[in-house]
């Protein structure tokens, strides 16, 4: 199996590298991953420049590659040929910090494996809860990369057996440990607590802080929210076909034809 192995964190990125040794024992892995941090850029992709790329030595001694582009656009560049094949699988992650219920509309590491949808290749998301729960995301220091890692190859050689439904992506989220087991799960809801804060630059300029301020969730039975509350691991499929369909039959009988 060759996996392409990408992430929104940098190709420097201590979970990446995790992820990478847990899959060198399953498959042939490929890395290609941003230069930088590409956190929350959701499924944004680079239109309007041509793309920079360097081999970069990875913590191992191994080739990677570096791209100033997004994790979507890592994933295009596998895809078109960067590193031989097209891949089997896509893995994104391992990433610092849970991306659970609405947070993987935001999330570039959950972007990545959207991307998989459209290319007809099975992808998965993982994500790994700090040690921590209140830490902010933003900090790196407090994170246990090892439960995420020791799931992954698991997680694959299943994929491998069983396959995935189709048009459907893994979004994975692991507890800090000890990790009780594993649940399959439905996206659950966040709760957005972001506010207005001003702050001023030397120059004077107004600019304003409004994302990030300790986020909360609905406490509902069945939800990824719920399964990492309890230090399980969060299982969820999930998929791009956004049409609500109980929308769409009610609608019929509105009256819109052109007159």
């Amino acid at each position: 199996m060759k996996v392409l192995l990408t992430n929104d964190d940098g190709v420097t990125s201590r979970g990446l590298f995790a992820a990478k040794q847990a899959l060198e024992t399953v498959g042939e892995v490929a890395v290609i991953a941003p230069d930088s941090n590409r956190s929350a850029v959701g499924r944004g992709i680079t239109i309007d420049r041509p793309l920079t790329v360097r081999e970069v030595e990875l913590r191992d001694g191994s080739p990677g590659f570096a791209t100033d582009g997004t994790p979507v656009d890592c994933v295009r560049f596998a895809a078109l040929g960067l590193v031989g094949d097209v891949p089997d699988l896509i893995v994104s992650g391992i990433n610092y910090g849970v991306n659970l219920g609405d947070d993987v509309t935001y999330s570039g590491t959950v972007a990545a494996a959207f991307e998989g949808i459209i290319l007809g290749i099975p992808a998965i998301a993982v994500s790994q809860q700090s040690l921590e729960p209140e830490l902010d995301f933003r900090r790196k220091e407090r994170f246990d990369f090892g439960p995420a890692a020791a799931f992954l190859p698991r997680l694959v050689r299943a994929i491998e057996a069983r396959g995935l439904p189709e048009r459907t992506i893994l979004n994975v989220n692991v507890p800090h440990p000890p990790v009780a087991g594993v649940r399959f799960a439905r996206l659950g809801r966040r709760i957005y607590r972001d506010r207005l804060e001003l702050e001023a630059d030397e120059a004077g300029h107004r600019r304003y802080r409004i994302y990030g301020y300790d986020p909360s969730y609905h406490e509902e039975p069945g939800t990824d929210f719920a399964a990492v509350a309890d230090r399980c691991i969060a299982v969820s499929p999930i998929h791009l076909d956004l049409t609500s369909t109980d929308a769409l039959a009610g609608m019929a009988e509105w009256e819109l034809d052109v007159e």
